[in-house]
């Protein structure tokens, strides 16, 4: 091994070898720096495609993008055409639901089927006639007449059968009774001093006989002859009418009135014996009997006879 002198360098060092190792060292220098122009070199020529690529890539996608972005005002224009359309479609529609509506009017005389006949014209202007040709013949028509009948015409016809009846229960009556009649009662009464009370008494022998119209006698009696009879009978003698007996009596008051004073209804179209307790002792209508009932009305007032 050789010793190292003071100046660093081995003691045997040699200026000469010294002189080559700087040289090569300078070629080596040298020779590194050509390597890393070559290198710097070759990576400036990679990295400049790598640039244009890149830049091309970036060029072609904003070319890209501007025509994808383009379209955009032709869809702004299509949207009014499309509303046009929508339009159009919904007046179609329209029409078409209308048209039938429109369409159906009877009125019209292409629709005669659906407009007014000529029998609809009769109904309209009540016509009962209607124009048949003359060479039409036929059988008169006949039917039975009627006429309608008005209440009053009702009331009358039986008023009539009622005067028929009576009429033939008066024959009946009157051939079955032989008795002393009102007239012969006043030449001689039998009861000679008057008295309500007797006058009531004698009234009630009778209850029982028939309702006759026109009868004064004990065959059957109406309302007045009933009256008129058992009156007879004390000496007075009475008209045979409600109304004139009435008329022939005096009026006293409804509080006294007792039994045997006469009872003045309806205004006179009806009478008969006041009974007392507000009862009416009277030959009723036809198909009844004398009897005692209450009085049924508010519109009658007593006349007492034999004062």
């Amino acid at each position: 091994m050789a010793a190292l002198g003071t100046g660093g360098l081995p003691e045997d060092h040699d200026p000469s070898t010294s002189s080559k190792a700087n040289d090569s060292l300078s070629e080596t220098t040298a020779t590194s720096r050509r390597s890393l122009r070559n290198v710097e070199r070759a990576a400036t020529h990679r990295v400049g495609p790598t640039v244009t690529a890149t830049t091309r890539s970036v060029a072609t996608r904003s070319a890209g993008a501007e025509s994808t972005a383009k379209p955009a005002p032709r869809k702004r224009r299509l949207r009014p055409l499309a509303n046009l359309a929508v339009m159009a479609i919904a007046g179609g529609l329209v029409a078409t639901i209308a048209i039938p509506a429109y369409a159906f009017n009877p009125a019209t005389t292409n629709q005669a089927k659906f407009g007014t006949t000529a029998l609809d014209s009769l109904k309209k202007a009540n016509s009962q006639s209607v124009s048949v040709s003359g060479a039409i013949d036929g059988p008169a028509a006949s039917g039975d007449t009627f006429t309608a009948t008005t209440e009053q015409q009702l009331a009358d016809k039986k008023a009539e059968a009622e005067r028929a009846a009576a009429a033939a229960q008066m024959e009946a009556y009157a051939s079955s009774y032989d008795g002393p009649s009102a007239a012969d009662y006043l030449a001689n009464p039998p009861y000679p001093n008057f008295s309500l009370a007797q006058v009531f008494s004698v009234a009630q022998k009778y209850i029982g006989t028939p309702y006759v119209y026109g009868g004064d006698t004990p065959a059957g009696f109406d309302c007045s002859g009933y009256v008129m009879f058992v009156y007879a009978q004390f000496g007075i003698s009475l008209p045979h009418s409600a109304s004139a007996q009435g008329a022939m009596g005096t009026r006293i008051s409804i509080q006294d009135a007792q039994p045997g004073d006469v009872v003045i209804m309806l205004g006179g179209a009806h009478d008969g014996f006041y009974a007392g307790n507000g009862n009416i002792l009277d030959a009723p209508d036809v198909g009844r009997t004398i009897s005692e009932r209450p009085i049924w009305t508010d519109d009658y007032y007593i006349v007492r006879f034999g004062i």
